[in-house]
Order: structure tokens, then sequence, then C-alpha cells
């Protein structure tokens, strides 16, 4: 069997799996089975459109469920580091050099990846490119279109 790969959280992150396993659990769960329950009051099964449906909603609630129940036995915190070298759980401004466009990221682990919060995983090109290195560095990241570089102006903590 493989060696699983960690599963990085933030505070924040954490906070939002346990949030949605908390409603999971308390609020949805309890609700699906209310549907079961009158689906299954309906009469005939084979043919009771409602109770496939309540059935497989069940079944995608418990699965999410397992999923965030993993997630949360097997994460590493992240987003302690020194502030000297990128790394998971960093704000990172960097400079596009050809653009001479400035950005803002946040790298988070691929379970936090939010591209329209500039949330990106560390195990996207730019992250990886960046991840060590420190304020000042230029470095080059490869992408399908090529490889281009960018400029770290600093890692904000």
């Amino acid at each position: 069997m493989g060696q699983e790969k960690k599963i990085f959280l933030t505070k924040e992150g954490l906070a939002e799996l346990n949030e949605e396993l908390d409603y999971l659990r308390l609020s949805k769960r309890p609700e699906v089975v209310e549907n079961l329950k009158e689906a299954k009051a309906l009469g005939d099964l084979s043919e009771n459109a409602e109770y496939d449906s309540a059935r497989s909603e069940q079944a995608e609630v418990e699965a999410k469920i397992k999923e965030l129940e993993f997630i949360l036995d097997n994460y590493e915190l992240v987003g302690n580091g020194d502030g000297k070298k990128v790394s998971i759980g960093e704000k990172v401004k960097i400079l596009y050099i050809d653009d001479n466009e400035e950005d803002i990221y946040t790298i988070v682990g691929s379970t936090e990846a939010d591209p329209f919060e500039n949330k990106i995983s560390n195990e996207s090109e730019l992250a990886k490119a960046i991840m060590g290195k420190k304020a000042g560095d230029t470095v080059s990241v490869c992408s399908e279109d090529g490889k281009y570089p960018i400029k770290i102006l600093q890692i904000i903590k």
C-alpha cells in the first residue's frame, strides 16, 4: 500500500471543515433521514422517485462525512512559518516580471485551494516554484505555455 499524501490545513481551513462536518452531522443528516421516511410513506419503493432521490442524497451526505472525517483524522496544521522563507500557510506578494503585475497569494493545502480567493495549492506549479525561497528571489515557473519569471516581493505574516 502506498504512503498517504499529507493533508495540509491552515487554522481557517480546519475551522471551515469542522463547521461543515457539524452541519452535515447535526442538520443535513437528520433532514435526509426525514426525507427518506416521507418517501417510504408514499408506498411502492420500486417505482418511487422520491425514495430513490432521498437514498442518493443520503449516500452523498454519508460519503462527504466520511471524507471530512478522514481529512480531520489525517491533517497537518500549517502556517507557523518564520516569514523568512515561503512555506504552506504563508501569504506571498509576487511580481509577474513579464507583465509588471503584482499579486498576493496564500499557499494552502490542496483541500483548501480556492483560486477565486487567491488561495493556491502547495501542489501548483507557482507554489512549487516559490516554496523555500526568500523575498527578493526571482524564480522561473513552469506552465502549459512554457516558463515565466516571477519575483517574490514579500512574505506577509
